[in-house]
């Protein structure tokens, strides 16, 4: 199979191309959104609204809604002035970035609370700004749309867990299934049941999943989303000293995080503050996440477990794309935004791109996009010290926030990038590359040394390039030049030539052919 692909992606039909045109005549637009959840409330200023979007900002603001909700089903007035504050701030800050667009998204503690809509109404006479209040089965849509905008194509089901719900959806590919449901078991009300005994709690949260939860029918893969969730993967990486930090697509099987959630879920406070990397504002609702993923992993018993990053919001930017821009490689559309802005000549990409096109016999569309990628990102070192490219693109490649792309493929990029600029991942104290087999380290290394003899040959030129072909014998690699070329080889082509050949052992040749 190929690298990190799923079965279904396999199959996809859509075309892999870099467009680099359309990508550099693009005119950016800031894009803000508000997400006000039931334990904090935060903004993200989104440097355009793409298939793919870089946060330029992130803050959030811990109004703790959910818990500002008082006997009879109210927000105190402290808490509303808590949410009005940190609404007016978000604003001016949205405002002072640009943003074209600021959106405002409300879910569970808004939807519970009596008086929500008079905090709505005052957030609007206060900014100016209107929240769009999430039902349960919306709000489930949209973290399932999250996944789908940050994966390619994933199958099996979403849980996004928040401080007041629980929201379930399947995913097929491109769509969200018919089968959604919003449950109240957020970190909040589920730490509420933890304090009546974890046995009570086990009991009455797996009362609301039996009478709610729909069945794993899909791809056996449960995608977590949440921050509660996601505290869950970066305490496992630090545990295991995983290489990449990167949480999103971490992929464990569904027993180890059934585990790891298991345990968390009888510690107290005190004992979570003791683990790696827990982050400190997830202390005191650690164990109820934990729980309510024991419970559903428990019922669903999916055979895999992909955390993401991307939920609500980025569900939200997702569903008001036109489709024509839905339907774009999340990865793609990221590799060329990084990418194009650092290459020195910005149409070369995509004419290596086409000049790698027949390395690679048999290959399947989800090895294609990854090597799509690593063209896309190929001059994005360039500017650093000769002595030093090699290692810090490989180092930055490996923790960019892309989406996307699995930590295998991830490694295989920052592997290939590296040979581009004549490295070697062996020669750093790393274990990325170890979730590589040793084909397809060879493979990377392989693509990132054609890529330099390529730059080199033509000097970053893709007209020059065109002069020049590569092809894989059975004896020999060989360079191909037409006898109309004015750019002869050089010494320095000769030597990458080599290079190429020797990661597979072969003999090098330079040949001249007419056409």
């Amino acid at each position: 199979m190929p690298i990190g692909a799923s079965r279904a992606a396999q199959f996809d039909p859509r075309t892999i191309e870099l467009d680099t045109e359309r990508v550099l005549n693009r005119r950016p637009e800031h894009y803000a959104v508000i997400d006000v959840g039931s334990n904090s409330m935060r903004l993200v200023v989104y440097d355009d609204h793409s298939r793919a979007p870089f946060p330029r900002f992130n803050e959030k603001s811990l109004v703790a809604l959910g818990d500002g909700l008082d006997d009879e089903g109210y927000f105190d007035d402290e808490t509303m002035d808590r949410a009005l504050g940190s609404m007016e701030r978000f604003r001016a800050i949205a405002d002072a970035m640009g943003a074209k667009t600021i959106d405002v998204i409300a879910t569970e503690a808004m939807r519970r609370a009596k008086n929500g809509a008079e905090l709505i109404a005052r957030i609007k006479e206060r900014t100016g700004l209107t929240p769009r209040l999430l039902s349960g089965e919306e709000e489930a849509t949209y973290a399932a749309l999250g996944v789908i905008a940050g994966f390619f194509q994933p199958r099996g089901l979403v849980g996004d867990i928040g401080g007041g719900s629980l929201e379930i959806a399947e995913v097929l590919g491109d769509q969200v299934g018919e089968r959604k449901v919003s449950m109240p078991l957020g970190a909040l009300p589920v730490r509420g049941m933890i304090q009546k005994g974890l046995d009570t709690a086990k009991k009455e949260v797996d009362a609301i999943l039996d009478g709610a939860l729909p069945p794993l029918l899909t791809e056996p893969v449960f995608y977590a989303v949440g921050g509660g969730w996601r505290a869950l993967a970066r305490i496992h990486m630090a545990m295991r000293s995983w290489p990449i930090a990167v949480v999103h697509a971490y992929d464990l099987p569904a027993s180890e995080v059934l585990e790891l959630a298991k345990s968390i879920a009888r510690m107290t406070p005190d004992e979570v503050a003791q683990l790696p990397d827990v982050p400190g504002r997830r202390i005191d609702t650690l164990s109820a996440s934990a729980l309510v993923m024991w419970r559903v992993l428990r019922k669903l018993k999916p055979d895999q477990v992909m955390f993401s990053a991307l939920g609500l919001r980025e569900g939200w930017l997702y569903a008001h794309l036109d489709k024509e821009e839905q339907y774009r490689d999340p990865l793609i559309e990221g590799a060329l935004a990084t990418g194009l802005p650092d290459a020195r000549v910005a149409t070369f990409p995509q004419a290596l791109a086409e000049w790698t096109d027949d390395l690679f016999p048999g290959e399947v569309q989800s090895d294609r996009r990854i090597r799509m990628a690593v063209c896309a990102l190929t001059d994005i070192a360039w500017r650093d010290h000769q002595k030093i490219r090699a290692t810090e693109a490989f180092l930055r490649i490996l923790q960019f926030p892309f989406i996307g792309i699995t930590h295998p493929e991830r490694a295989f990029v920052a592997a290939a990038i590296m040979a581009r600029y004549g490295g070697k991942p062996a020669k750093l104290d790393t274990s990325a590359t170890d979730i590589l087999t040793p084909a397809e380290l060879k493979r990377a290394e392989f693509l990132g040394r054609a890529l330099l003899l390529g730059h080199r040959f033509s000097a970053s030129v893709p007209e020059i390039l065109k002069h020049a072909r590569l092809k894989v014998e059975t004896d020999a690699i060989r360079l191909e030049i037409l006898e109309s070329s004015d750019v002869p080889d050089s010494d320095a082509v000769k030597t990458r030539l080599a290079q190429l050949a020797k990661v597979l052992s072969m003999e090098a040749e330079i040949v001249a052919v007419n056409e």
